[in-house]
């Protein structure tokens, strides 16, 4: 892995690049909460503005990678539409009407008499985010940043380099008129860089990948800086023996086939032996006439599908229109299957036994766990986040999908009146622990 990525030093331009984040996002965490609104409906207007040069950036972005031959996936995740680019301005927006995540009290208590202790959310400070391919990811994750009080050094793929410079421009033009410091957000266009900023540790306070498997456990292993994403999006469905069968085909082809490249979408359809044959001869001819490719183990095979599958294909998050299938026993290897092989993302269980649904939810140890729903619904805007800057698949929290209340952290205010410990020693005071 070394001999793929390395981690120079960062040099002088970035040095200063990163400083002037650093300034502007401590500028920010001051800033008046309808401010960061009105900064927000700025950046929607330039983009708005500008929509025409970033679509014609994104049509060559898009010509250059497909004569490069970069995979159907990121191909699809490159692509903005007007109508993608239209929704993500709205979003923009949107993420102005959420509550406002700094400054909200956890906690108000009273130590003692004349000593109140209050616990805030504040901003984290400088948010580092590698991604590849998606532009709009440009537009949720810098409007998540400004909201939550936070600058943002961005550094996404370089197939998409022209259009995320240029969204990028509009939002700091947009910056730059509501009166804020336009260097909050900041784009790096180099690889070199982006490896680079795992070096910045004075600068930038929370780093959060969204990339290959590959890369996040790089990232993870070659920073002193906190680390917050998630690697492969291997997520299963189980068909119980108690599903509705008409339900389970329509949940399982919309988590596969209504966007195949996200990582919410299904790798594995778990289905139980005795509604096998019934749900089988129904699924194979319909997901084949929605271009599905299926695999699947040996009973799968022996119900008509044409393709067998590897170890290899349980532990593989495909991101296409690939689907591996396995007929388990029962519940209990349905959940041994999903233990061994989920990238704990999000799993799915489709039954009408609430009991059953109840024991999964409980056993299964994703971030997300879904009865009766597509597994695409694990999303922050489907979540009501407004949006999201990615999907954490670590057990502490943030947790899934990770929207403004993920990129706060908190602190502890405590006012006093002259109040020393030496007191409460002696007994002159005691602790009253009264919450307010």
């Amino acid at each position: 892995m070394a001999n793929i990525f390395e981690v120079p030093q960062p040099g002088n331009d970035l040095l200063e690049k990163a400083d002037q984040v650093r300034l502007a996002s401590i500028k920010i965490s001051q800033t008046e909460n309808q401010n960061r609104i009105k900064a927000l409906n700025f950046m929607a207007d330039y983009l708005e503005k500008n929509s025409k040069e970033i679509l014609e950036a994104n049509n060559a972005d898009y010509s250059s990678a497909e004569k490069k031959g970069i995979s159907r996936a990121l191909l699809s995740r490159l692509k903005l539409s007007k109508s993608k680019l239209n929704s993500g301005i709205e979003g923009v927006r949107k993420v102005g009407d959420l509550a406002d995540p700094v400054n909200q009290v956890q906690i108000k208590r009273e130590l003692s008499k004349g000593l109140i202790l209050e616990r805030k959310t504040v901003p984290i400070g400088v948010l580092g985010v590698i991604f590849e391919s998606r532009p709009d990811a440009v537009m949720q994750i810098s409007s998540l940043a400004i909201r939550s009080g936070n600058g943002v050094m961005l550094k996404g793929g370089s197939e998409a380099n022209l259009t995320n410079t240029s969204i990028v421009k509009a939002l700091q033009e947009g910056l730059n008129e509501s009166g804020l410091d336009k260097n909050a957000i900041c784009l790096l266009t180099s690889r070199k860089d982006s490896m680079a900023m795992l070096n910045l540790e004075k600068y930038i306070n929370l780093i959060i990948p969204r990339g290959s498997n590959e890369l996040v456990k790089f990232i993870q292993e070659n920073t002193r800086i906190p680390v917050l994403g998630h690697a492969d999006g291997i997520c299963h469905l189980f068909i119980d023996i108690e599903a509705n069968l008409e339900m389970a085909l329509s949940v399982a082809l919309d988590s596969k086939i209504q966007y195949p490249a996200a990582c919410n979408a299904i790798e594995t359809l778990l289905v139980h032996k005795d509604i096998a044959p019934a749900f089988l001869e129904k699924a194979i001819p319909l997901f084949n006439s929605n271009d599905v490719k299926l695999i699947g183990d040996k009973r799968s095979v022996e119900l008509g599908l044409k393709y067998e599958a590897s170890l290899e294909d349980w532990k593989t998050e495909y991101l296409d229109l690939i689907l591996s299938i396995k007929i388990v026993d029962d519940l209990e290897e349905a959940i041994t299957h999903i233990q061994k092989y989920s990238s704990k993302h999000t799993d799915g269980i489709i039954t009408e036994n609430s009991n059953t649904a109840n024991k999964f939810m409980n056993v299964v140890d994703s971030a997300g766990v879904f009865h009766n729903c597509s597994t695409r619904f694990a999303d922050g805007f489907r979540y009501g986040f407004g949006a999201e800057v990615g999907i954490s698949t670590q057990t502490l929290p943030p947790r899934g999908p990770v929207g403004l209340e993920g990129l706060v952290t908190y602190k502890y205010f405590l006012k006093g009146d002259g109040n020393i410990v030496d007191d409460f020693s002696s007994g002159k005071a005691i602790y009253t622990h009264k919450d307010l």
